[in-house]
């Protein structure tokens, strides 16, 4: 009889052994102290791998200002794309070390006696060997980094180029992971020094404005505007002899030149093709008198001044016959989202269509320009002209009017898009379907409204559509409108004003730029999210064209950092470095009236950045003017506190 028996059920098999743990690699540095568990399935693997990627970067960003703070304090030539590598070799050689080529570091015998110093102790070698060491104090100190002299760069300085954040590495999941919002404002993995925001350099780290600090550095011309409203709606000059007083004060001040608004809406505007320059040429003989430079900002914008307790400051508009085309076809306008028109500039939709009179919007802004450049000819030939800036947009800035206070907005709203008029939609339907994905053709329907933050808009808050496949197309159409409408503007500019100066004005949108959609300036053109950079494709285009960039530069902001995530230091930098990367001259414009020394303290040390090795500097800076300056004196220390500020701005030795 067979004794061998079945088994009556599972648990009668004998258990398999228990497989054994692969060994596990004990976690080094600051991984040591808080090391996750080992994943267990495939999705615990893709998390911690998405974990593993932010820790690095984190780290990146630690390593990154630390080489900005010797870069800008302590002026070392480190490259652009350092590692540890190049920080020891310039802490060694600072210290009076030699590092060569290949790593090889000893000190120069000649410079001090030798110590006896014990080498890791082998087989073959158990002897002490001396070494030449200076015995004297370090002088890599807190007062030397802040004193040291700044010395010529010995490494090549290569661009910076954007790091693009991998499609499957959400931007908020950077937010969620890095503590203390870190990522938010790691827009370059090897950041330039002069990226670090400006609001953010302790007050003891900016220097004091002494004149005698800035004898002998480059000359920076300063230019004044002048108020918007000195030719009133008729094309007629107002109150020249007003005029003459604040021109003698200016040139008191060695100001070097003004800036003279052109308005398209008063010189056309009340019949097309008919251009009254009138008031413009008694204002230009004024300020040959004074033998002043010119810059001339041809506006193609309307300026809702109010014209309050008998300022010079009045609303102007566009040009009526364009207002009453507008009454029959409002699609010329740019819209919004609720369809409400706005009258501030001309869609550029319409670039190509000819809808104003047989003309495009393109023609009307090319013929203006050539009306200019035909009455003006003779100031053209004899060089007083200093530059022509081109109105690209709302108020005269390269944007959309994203941001309208007539629609209700209040800082720091986030803006609606402006792309819902009749020709853009056209144009966005058809893009969606060489894309192919017609569905795409539509603007996005969870954005907000104006005053909405970032996380009450569906489109704009952490994982929102502003990142996934439909979000990333409508952003790229949406910034390459306003791309392909400055490239042929700027094309028809240059045949008119061939071998002159020509300025684009880029608008200083800093709220929200510490998020991680950026949603303000997504709705402004600027398709500048944290894994990012939407100025570079811009910068191109302007940098093809030989223009100079001024940027908007609006100092430490009084509005709450914390509840809009502002820097508008951070995002100067950010403009202007890139700008100079490309070759591009950089200028600056302060976007509010200053009259106190901090400000221009400010200014003088974004002007000429003294910590940088290649002595950059800006080309020329404007002077904004009170809207009200006709109508108000200056009390003494205001002018002594802008002479003081214009002095250090020319570095000339002469005017102490």
């Amino acid at each position: 009889m067979n004794s061998k028996q079945t088994p009556s059920s599972d648990s009668d098999y004998p258990a398999p052994p228990n497989p054994p743990h692969p060994s596990q690699r004990r976690p080094r540095g600051f991984a040591s102290a808080s090391s996750p568990p080992p994943p267990t399935n495939r999705r615990e693997r893709e998390k911690e791998k998405e974990r593993t990627k932010l820790r690095e970067r984190h780290r990146r960003a630690i390593t990154s200002r630390m080489l900005s703070g010797l870069r800008q304090h302590g002026n070392f030539p480190l490259p652009a794309r350092a590692d540890m590598n190049d920080v020891l070799a310039a802490l060694a050689r600072e210290a009076g070390w030699v590092v060569e080529a290949d790593g090889t570091t000893y000190r120069p015998a000649s410079l001090g006696h030798t110590v006896a110093v014990q080498p890791p102790i082998s087989a073959s070698n158990n002897q002490l060997v001396n070494f030449a060491v200076k015995s004297a104090e370090s002088p890599i100190s807190s007062s030397s980094l802040r004193s040291c002299p700044v010395t010529k760069a010995q490494d090549v300085h290569t661009p910076l180029m954007p790091v693009e954040v991998e499609d499957g590495l959400s931007s908020a999941s950077l937010d969620s992971v890095v503590a203390g919002g870190n990522a938010k404002r790691m827009k370059y993995v090897n950041a330039d020094p002069t990226m670090e925001s400006l609001d953010h350099v302790a007050h003891d780290q900016i220097s004091t404005l002494h004149e005698d600090h800035f004898i002998g550095t480059e000359y920076i011309n300063v230019f004044a505007t002048l108020p918007m409203g000195i030719i009133n709606n008729y094309c007629e000059l107002i109150d020249p002899e007003a005029v003459k007083q604040e021109l003698r004060q200016l040139k008191a001040l060695n100001v070097d030149g003004v800036v003279v608004y052109c308005w398209w809406g008063i010189v056309e505007g009340w019949a097309p093709r008919k251009y009254d320059w009138s008031g413009y040429n008694d204002l230009f003989m004024i300020l040959k008198e004074f033998h002043f430079k010119f810059q001339i900002m041809l506006a193609f914008h309307d300026y809702g001044g109010n014209g309050l307790n008998g300022s010079m400051e009045m609303p102007i508009s566009l040009p009526k016959w364009v207002l009453e085309i507008g009454k029959e076809n409002p699609d010329i306008f740019f819209t919004d989202r609720e369809g409400r028109r706005n009258t501030e500039c001309l869609s550029w939709g319409i670039d190509r269509e000819r809808v104003l009179n047989g003309r495009t919007g393109l023609e009307v802004c090319f013929d203006f320009m050539r009306s200019f450049r035909m009455e003006f000819d003779a100031l053209f030939e004899e060089g007083t002209i200093y530059a022509i800036e081109i109105g690209m947009g709302a108020s005269g800035e390269l944007r959309y009017p994203s941001f309208p206070h007539k629609f209700g907005w209040i800082y720091p709203g986030i803006g609606e898009f402006q792309c819902y008029d009749r020709y853009m939609q056209q144009n966005l339907r058809n893009a969606a379907k060489l894309r192919g994905h017609a569905i795409w053709g539509r603007g996005p329907d969870s954005a907000g409204y104006y005053n909405s933050r970032p996380h009450e808009a569906e489109f704009f808050c952490d994982k929102g559509e502003y990142d996934n496949y439909y979000g990333r197309f409508f952003l790229k159409w949406y910034t390459g409108y306003l791309i392909n409408h400055t490239d042929q503007l700027l094309s028809l500019t240059r045949l008119v004003f061939e071998g002159i100066q020509l300025v684009v004005k880029i608008p200083s949108i800093y709220w929200w730029y510490k998020s991680a959609s950026h949603a303000a300036e997504l709705t402004a053109g600027f398709y500048n999210p944290i894994n990012r950079d939407g100025y570079a494709p811009i910068l191109e285009v302007l940098s093809r064209h030989g223009v100079t960039v001024k940027i908007m530069y609006c100092g430490p902001h009084s509005q709450d950092d914390g509840e809009a995530c502002a820097d508008s230091g951070g995002l100067f930098w950010q403009v202007m470095r890139s700008g100079q990367d490309l070759g591009l001259t950089i200028a600056a414009e302060a976007s509010l009236s200053c009259h106190d020394s901090d400000m221009y303290d400010r200014i003088v040390d974004m002007a000429k950045a003294r910590c940088d090795p290649d002595h950059r500097h800006l080309a020329f800076f404007t002077y904004l003017q009170s809207p009200h300056i006709f109508m108000e004196q200056r009390d003494d220390l205001q002018l002594t506190e802008l002479g003081k500020f214009i002095r250090c701005m020319h570095g000339d030795a002469t005017q102490f």
